[in-house]
């Protein structure tokens, strides 16, 4: 009940604050983040950004409203994520089901038509680099806004929408366009049985996400760290950011498994590496997240240093691009940085003034 009374507070023409800029910037961060300023969206074909948006866009910002409404925590909101790539590669992209296109052999990794190498890694990249990333960094542009819901409920239907019809886009334009004209892949259609899985899969995330929403305690509280205040400290800033990039670059090493030489390791045995070490992360993350003096500062470290990760990360493979896609790269990344460097002394800059948005609440 006080969930729904906050929610229609909130929704109330006097007591909503006007304008739709959050929104809208987290749409276009999503794909931003995750696609473009890694390259993977590159010049040559930025035409893809469009549905790009309506799905990564929409997706992130439709999951950043559900868990507002819940009054969940960032770990709903991860398993939410963790949905949101599901449903990328087993519905809508089918990506992890199909042979990938890039390779001319078997992919490493590929068993009972799922490759696993490839969809363990997309599942913590699409889950944190299109959502988690975006909504931390879009929360910390706008914090006095953070605490609110930015989409009326009229907004969550046209999102939904829009999430609907890029999907389609996005299923057309890979599945029958550029895995058979541009790749020249032969085509591929995915047992129903394969596809009917991942839908049950995103029904249990989703429950999941659900019935742990007051993990930590509620209004997002566990990542953000409120409801989790202990009596221990959490590292620097520097060290924070330090430690993501140690976690965040060895997570690309699933993809040397399957572009670099074929190796004769045993299946199991990366998919296990894997999936400790995005254990670990989410275990350090949360406890540093629960110390009393976790910040905006910190927020904007982790945001940052993640960033980063796909950022250089992303210019592996690069010396086969154009050069034009090599050039554009190069420079959003440059203007992406100098853009978290302005944050990062803004928000400096509030905590030295004593600002009542300098925590996370």
């Amino acid at each position: 009940m006080d969930a729904q009374r906050q929610i229609d507070a909130e929704e109330a023409p006097g007591n909503r604050r006007p304008g739709l800029a959050p929104a809208i910037t987290l749409i276009v961060f999503a794909p931003g983040i995750a696609e473009v300023l890694s390259g993977a969206t590159r010049l040559s074909f930025i035409f893809v950004l469009i549905p790009e948006m309506m799905v990564w866009g929409c997706g992130a910002l439709l999951i950043r409203e559900v868990v507002r409404r819940w009054q969940g925590g960032w770990t709903s909101m991860l398993l939410l994520g963790l949905g949101l790539s599901v449903a990328e590669e087993f519905v809508i992209q089918q990506t992890s089901l199909a042979p990938l296109p890039w390779v001319n052999v078997a992919a490493y990794g590929r068993a009972w038509g799922v490759n696993w190498i490839f969809f363990l890694f997309m599942l913590v990249y699409e889950s944190v680099w299109v959502v988690l990333v975006p909504v931390q960094l879009t929360e910390l542009i706008f914090a006095s806004r953070r605490k609110e819901l930015w989409l009326k409920r009229a907004g969550l239907i046209v999102c939904s929408v829009i999430f609907i019809v890029g999907s389609f886009m996005a299923w057309f334009m890979w599945t029958q366009v550029a895995r058979t004209k541009v790749f020249h892949a032969a085509p591929y259609q995915p047992p129903a049985l394969a596809i009917f899985s991942g839908v049950v899969i995103i029904a249990i995330l989703a429950s999941a996400a659900y019935t742990l929403r007051n993990i930590g305690g509620n209004k997002l509280r566990d990542f953000s760290g409120a409801a989790l205040r202990t009596s221990r400290q959490t590292p620097s800033p520097w060290v924070v950011g330090a430690v993501t990039l140690l976690l965040g670059f060895p997570w690309y090493l699933l993809m040397t498994l399957i572009f670099g030489p074929p190796r004769d390791i045993a299946l199991w045995m990366p998919m296990a590496v894997g999936i400790l070490w995005a254990a670990l992360a989410y275990y350090l993350i949360r406890r540093w997240a629960s110390a009393f003096n976790w910040s905006d500062l910190h927020r904007w470290s982790l945001v940052f240093s993640a960033a980063l990760v796909c950022m250089i990360a992303g210019f592996l493979g690069s010396g086969l691009w154009p050069r034009a896609d090599l050039v554009a790269k190069a420079i959003l990344n440059v203007i992406a940085v100098v853009g978290f460097v302005w944050l990062g002394l803004k928000i400096s800059g509030t905590m030295l003034r004593g600002s009542p948005n300098e925590r996370v609440e």
